[in-house]
């Protein structure tokens, strides 16, 4: 492991923190400098989104009211379809509990996962009852202040891609299983071989296969090619959900495989034809545009870099990455990794830039030695990232799971909840993880957001902006279940004050003079 700069290396975690914080929030309930009163509108509503492009500074995501917003929380797998490989079910449902959680942790953002083989089952017919239940889960997310990105999610392909029974694989190579993303009606495999080298799920013949007939779009059912049909099926989409800011945008497709100079031209023409239609059907509706996420191949996550190609595209596009450097191999996150991401955004005319996944292993928020959680935090505070977590809830029959389960492994899952892969039974929330991922944080600034930084060991969080039109309002989280309530103080700002918030947690309101602004927050730090 390369070892950290001494800007990297974590602070060492107080032991006692926990207990504190039972008590800060007791005397958070009787204490404080704070109003109890509400500001003039609520700090979770949620107004349209758009980009603002800028190679210089960086992009950034901007509200209808002229503020800067940083989209941070979790993925939510609850209605994709995976291959169901062994008894347990391969999700959990999402819950109104679940959005409660959400909303005290402070976060403002879901990606909500969908599969393309549940929205078009059949060719060009449309699921509209799946899509209810996703709208369910938007509305849901909506009454709690979060904002859906609706993820058109795939991993290798699709869910019928496992090895056939019987099927043998040559020495070096093992028996796929399913995975999730396409439906079976638009899985051109050719009648390939289902076995992945070395046992990565990519390197199935089968899985290949698939992905070279829907970048080349070939003809599927009705002589329609595949990758029209997926485009069509955005659009369908992006006219369903137009004029609903509680959207925030589409991931247009999760980790694609697309791998040599060919596909990822091909990649970036499926990306060009998708916004056009998404573009013609908001139009058609009479809506503004919703923002649009794109991501780099799938070898990104494993080698943290590789733009695609530049397509033809609007101001209103989000540049997509997954910043999971360290995470899988246990290693440190530096600043190094969101450096690159900034300077391929910059490709795309300074988009902003969205981590849609990042994570690691959750006993590493145990280890009172290793701060890959909080510093891969402070670093998205940093580069103004929005991110969101890999993952929320995570069940024993999910792929990711089921697939050592079937090697005779006992695997352990990520997520916020501790789940048992003998039984599928969820023992509870990961106290550790959860108390990392609780942090200060801007929601919503007036203008152009310059610094943010939270210390959680002094209990302080201090922030700056330039550029806000008078009036604009300013929302930030504050964990009073950790540090009471907080001691304010400001610049270019009026009416500062600490609202409640969910869960015994605060909001800091107050509204910009207009210009420049600063914030300075403090509370009570956990014992030593």
């Amino acid at each position: 492991m390369t070892r950290p700069r001494p800007s990297e290396r974590p602070s060492p975690r107080r032991p006692a923190r926990r207990a504190a914080a039972v008590l800060l929030g007791a005397l958070a309930l009787g204490c404080g400098n704070t109003s109890s009163g509400t500001p003039t509108s609520s700090p979770t509503r949620l107004a349209a989104l758009h980009a603002e492009p800028d190679p210089v500074a960086g992009g950034r995501v901007v509200d209808a009211g002229g503020r800067e917003v940083l989209l941070r929380g979790a993925n939510v797998n609850a209605l994709a379809e995976y291959w169901q490989g062994i008894e347990f079910p391969t999700v959990f449902p999402f819950t109104e509990a679940d959005a409660d959680r959400m909303s005290e942790i402070g976060w403002s953002a879901v990606r909500l996962l969908v599969s393309w083989s549940r929205i078009e089952p059949s060719p060009g017919e449309y699921d509209e009852a799946y899509l209810d239940q996703v709208d369910a889960a938007v509305r849901t997310l909506a009454s709690r202040g979060l904002y859906s990105v609706i993820d058109l999610h795939q991993d290798a392909w699709g869910a019928t891609l496992a090895a056939r029974p019987g099927e043998t694989c040559p020495a070096g190579s093992k028996r796929a299983i399913g995975w999730d993303g396409a439906p079976g009606w638009a899985t051109l495999d050719g009648d390939a071989a289902r076995c992945a080298v070395a046992g990565i799920r990519e390197t199935s013949p089968a899985v290949r296969a698939a992905w070279t007939a829907f970048w080349s779009d070939a003809a599927g059912p009705g002589g329609v090619g595949i990758r029209t049909r997926y485009v069509r099926m955005l659009a369908h989409l992006a006219a369903r959900w137009a004029g609903r800011p509680e959207v925030a945008g589409f991931d247009l497709m999760n980790e694609p495989n697309s791998f040599g100079d060919v596909e990822q031209r091909q990649m970036s023409e499926m990306y060009g034809e998708a916004l056009a239609a998404m573009r013609e059907a908001e139009r058609a509706a009479g809506a503004a545009s919703h923002l649009v996420f794109f991501e780099p191949s799938a070898l990104w996550s494993a080698n943290g870099r590789g733009a695609p190609p530049d397509f033809p595209h609007d101001a209103d596009v989000v540049y997509a990455p997954h910043v999971y450097t360290g995470g899988f191999s246990g290693g440190p996150i530096g600043a190094s990794a969101f450096e690159i991401a900034v300077e391929e955004a910059r490709g795309f005319g300074g988009a902003p830039v969205f981590s849609g996944e990042w994570g690691a292993g959750p006993e590493r928020a145990s280890d009172p030695t290793d701060g890959y959680f909080l510093r891969h935090q402070s670093l998205q505070d940093e580069f103004r990232f929005g991110a969101t977590i890999w993952t929320w809830r995570e069940s024993c029959g999910d792929p990711h799971k089921s697939g050592p389960i079937l090697d005779g492994e006992i695997p352990g899952v990520w997520g916020e909840f501790e789940v048992d892969c003998r039984t599928n039974e969820i023992l509870g929330e990961r106290a550790d993880l959860v108390d990392d991922l609780t942090r200060a944080l801007l929601r919503a600034a007036p203008g152009r957001i310059e610094r943010a930084t939270y210390d959680e060991a002094a209990a302080t969080f201090e922030a700056q902006g330039a550029d806000a039109p008078a009036g604009a309002e300013l929302v930030a989280f504050w964990p009073s279940s950790k540090h009471g309530e907080p001691t304010l103080s400001g610049n270019g700002l009026d009416d500062l004050r600490a609202v409640a918030g969910p869960g015994g947690q605060s909001w800091v309101v107050g509204r910009a003079r207009g210009g420049a602004w600063s914030l300075s927050a403090s509370g009570i730090a956990a014992a030593p």
